[in-house]
Formats: structure tokens, C-alpha cells, sequence
């Protein structure tokens, strides 16, 4: 897809974000080792948003794509507890890194890039609270645009957002190393501690990962109180995007009735 320089039409033309997966029968292979010092230098120069201790004995990383129900599943559902008895106790440092399968997974992430650091984690959370919503909207842009405005963005700075050409060139490349170097193949995917997991999680499947890692003399700090996020973006950045032919046209987008099969990963198609 082509986009304008001083236009956010990536999200003016009637469509279901659901049904945007470019889906194949792939599945990811669970248990594949990635070198953790490749998975420590992500591409595409985007700073990453790390929660927890720098010092926690366990990394994990997911791609996530804002589009991908499994995906809004584990954020609603099992990040909550999993951030209380993880990250909250200094066991996990956690990631989460853009995979863009289509152009609103690129808006979600760029608008939460344009919140800061401080209000990134509370923008991705309220567009997965929220997926029902905009991901089946005739009128996608309309839908995103609305959530915006409640976490703080002006018409201004919602288009400034989507125009930030640094960011979404940034946002492929991250997306190119995933398929073509740590071999992903579906959202989520989970590294933990370079391990690959894959498909929407419970937080027992991720205990039984984390739990041999973490050492026996290891104390836990105390859960952090919980912290009430910011609603007032960042400045956004200005610059203009430039054409990105490996995403889905806008107006190729056909409207959905019912949501993706309940699977627990979303196959990824890697871009021709």
C-alpha cells in the first residue's frame, strides 16, 4: 500500500481488521532456540519498552500485532495476573515488539510510539481492551480515531502520528527480522530467554517456562502498586510515511461478521 504524504488514508476505507491476516496453515515451532544476543538487537532502530527489572533472570519478548484476537486474548486476559506474579516481583523483564500484519496494526503501534514511553504500554492495552470495536468497524479510521481522543490525542496530533516515516520503515524492518531470522509464524510468539513459544498462552503454560529459569536463591521484590497511565501524548513526530508495497491495500479490506477461529495463534504469511 502507498501512503499519502499529508493523509492518514490508511484507515479510510470501509474494512474489518479481523479479517486482514493474510493467514496460511504455518504453525510456529515451539521450542525453536533463537541466539538471545540477536533477540537483544532488534531491527528497525525502535527503542524497546522494556516493564520490569532490568536485572530479572528471565526475558520475554512477544510480537504482537493489535489486529490479532489471540493476541488481544492474552493481553486481556492473562497479562494481568502474569504482570502480578512476574514482572511485578522482578522475576521477568517483558517486551512487547511491533509485528505489523496490515495497516491498523501499523496505526496502533505508531500512535502508542507518539504517546511516550511512559503512556506506550496503556495505549497497546486499550486498543486490545477495545479490538470488538474498532477491528470490525466499517469505518476503521472513525473507530481508532475515537479510542485516540479518550487516551489524549487531537486531530492534529492523531495525524501527526500516522505520518511518521522513520517509525513505520522501522516497524517492517522489526517485522522482516522476525520472519526471516527468529523464524516467526503466527501472533503472539513468545522468546523466553530465546526460546520460542507460540499462541496465546495461559499463564500456567507460561509458569511452566519461566519457573525452571528463575534460580533458587532468587528473591522476589514486592509488587509494584499500580500505577494510573497518563493520557497526554507525547509530541508526535511530523514526518511524512513513505510508500510501504508490502502491506494490504486499505480498499482490499473486506468487512467481517465473526471473528478469527479460536486457535491460539494467528499464522503469518511472510511478505513477498
Amino acid at each position: 500500500m502507498k501512503f499519502n504524504r499529508r493523509e492518514t488514508l490508511i484507515l479510510a476505507a470501509g474494512a474489518s481488521a479481523l479479517s486482514l491476516s493474510g493467514l496460511s496453515a504455518a504453525q510456529a515451532a515451539d521450542g525453536d532456540i533463537v541466539d538471545p544476543a540477536k533477540l537483544a538487537a532488534p531491527a528497525g532502530d525502535i527503542a524497546d519498552k522494556v516493564e520490569g527489572s532490568p536485572d530479572a533472570p528471565v526475558t520475554v519478548i512477544e510480537y504482537a500485532s493489535p489486529t490479532c484476537p489471540h493476541c488481544a486474548t492474552f493481553h486481556n486476559e492473562t497479562y494481568p495476573p502474569f504482570k502480578a506474579a512476574y514482572i511485578d516481583t522482578g522475576k521477568v523483564k517483558f517486551i512487547v515488539r511491533p509485528f505489523v500484519r496490515n495497516v491498523l496494526d501499523a496505526a496502533v503501534f505508531m500512535l502508542a510510539e507518539a504517546a511516550g514511553e511512559t503512556n506506550y504500554e496503556n495505549v497497546i492495552a486499550t486498543y486490545f481492551r477495545t479490538q470488538a470495536e474498532w477491528g470490525t468497524s466499517q469505518t476503521p479510521r472513525d473507530a481508532i480515531f475515537g479510542i485516540a481522543t479518550q487516551l489524549g490525542f487531537t486531530k492534529e496530533s492523531f495525524d501527526a502520528a500516522l505520518t511518521n516515516q522513520d517509525l513505520f520503515t522501522g516497524m517492517e524492518a522489526m517485522r522482516e527480522q522476525a520472519l526471516n531470522e527468529f523464524g516467526l509464524q503466527g501472533t503472539p510468539t513468545f522468546y523466553i530467554n530465546g526460546k520460542s513459544l507460540s499462541g496465546a498462552k495461559t499463564l500456567e503454560e507460561l509458569a511452566a517456562e519461566i519457573d525452571p529459569l528463575i534460580p533458587a536463591d532468587f528473591t522476589p521484590t514486592s509488587a509494584a502498586p499500580a500505577e494510573t497511565p497518563a493520557t497526554t501524548p507525547a509530541a508526535p513526530a511530523t514526518d511524512a510515511m513513505a510508500p510501504a508495497d508490502t502491506m494490504a491495500p486499505a480498499d482490499t479490506m473486506a468487512p467481517a461478521n465473526t471473528m478469527a477461529p479460536a486457535e491460539t495463534m494467528t499464522p503469518v504469511t511472510p511478505a513477498q
